[in-house]
């Protein structure tokens, strides 16, 4: 069984067409969990409006923000293999498939996936060319590749990663890759099975990259401490 875990928030303008993706991917025994952060739009009546069983829409009411979010979604899921997603990409055809069976060897992945503007046209034909990912713990605390939309992972890290720590200074991607990639490994595989929606509205930092050095490294020195702290205490 495969949980796909998604956070949404005032997302109107493109979770139909999210979800509609994602539901054409997954099969019958599957489950959609979408957390919901207090949307005042109509985010809520258009998941609700899918009336499919596979979807369950659960609200967030303890901690708030996208980490908090996604902890919610990732607290509901019943399924072996986890997918993150965001609320406003599109899932490609073979993305499923691509993604569980490069988990059969592997115990997370992250695929490629193209970077479009607002209206799905393409800017980058490549993420993982764009951003240079490799695979290693210290190439991705540099510059992380772990794209959380383009992440799929056996259930089991979740025992090590939940709770994500309170004042996390980075999201709960870069959290969940680095204690994957610490304890049994990250692969990056090349199909591209989303398309990678930027916006004016994004909340990912990922591809706007808009922090000072300064905070770039303080916010890395933090991850350190919380991800040996978690490790530590999980001995």
């Amino acid at each position: 069984m495969v949980s796909v875990c998604l956070a949404s928030y005032n997302g109107e303008k493109y979770i139909h067409d999210q979800v509609s993706s994602i539901l054409s991917e997954i099969r019958d025994d599957d489950e959609l969990i979408i957390s919901d952060d207090g949307s005042v739009d109509n985010t809520c009546a258009i998941i609700e409006s899918f009336n499919d069983r596979r979807v369950s829409l659960v609200h967030n009411v303890k901690k708030h923000g996208i980490n908090g979010n996604f902890e919610n979604a990732l607290k509901h899921a019943k399924g072996e293999i986890v997918f993150l997603s965001d609320q406003d990409d599109i899932w490609l055809p073979g993305k499923l498939n691509a993604c569980m069976e490069a988990l059969k060897n592997s115990f997370c992945v992250v695929h490629d996936a193209y970077i479009t503007d607002a209206d799905l046209n393409i800017l980058e034909d490549s993420f993982l060319k764009s951003f240079n990912c490799k695979t290693g713990f210290v190439h991705n605390w540099i510059k992380n590749g772990y794209l959380g939309c383009a992440m799929a992972f056996h259930r089991k890290i979740l025992d090590l990663a939940l709770p994500i720590p309170n004042n996390l200074p980075v999201w709960q991607d870069i959290w969940i890759g680095s204690l994957c990639q610490l304890t049994k490994g990250v692969t990056f595989i090349p199909f591209k099975g989303i398309k990678f929606r930027r916006h004016s509205a994004t909340s990912s930092t990922t591809y706007k990259n808009s922090f000072t050095l300064s905070k770039k490294i303080s916010y890395r020195i933090l991850l350190l401490w919380h991800l040996f702290k978690r490790l530590y205490l999980h001995k």
